[in-house]
């Protein structure tokens, strides 16, 4: 029960941090955005990367210790590609 109400706190965490990040890049890509709203922006931003880190790190907490023989088999693979960051739409010139 108690695993169950975290990831829904996850969740609403990862979710906001989404919504956050959308209005971010909005205001980021207008050049006359307010200072103030930059700021809040950031501010917020800030908070959510917090809450994804503590997420990150929670899940990291419940993942089974692997035994010895798994763990060296694990370091033996070759890791898997990443996945490229979404691009930040640079200001636009007026």
């Amino acid at each position: 029960m108690l695993s169950g109400l975290a990831d829904e706190m996850e969740e609403v965490q990862l979710s906001m941090g989404e919504d956050v990040l959308g209005e971010a890049r909005r205001l980021l890509s207008d050049p006359l955005s307010p200072h103030a709203e930059v700021r809040y922006a950031g501010i917020r931003l800030a908070e959510c990367l917090v809450d994804a880190l503590r997420v990150a790190e929670s899940r990291g907490m419940r993942l089974p210790v692997p035994d010895s023989e798994e763990h060296a088999a694990a370091e033996e693979r070759p890791a898997p590609p990443a996945h490229p960051a979404r691009p930040v739409t640079p200001a636009q010139s007026p």
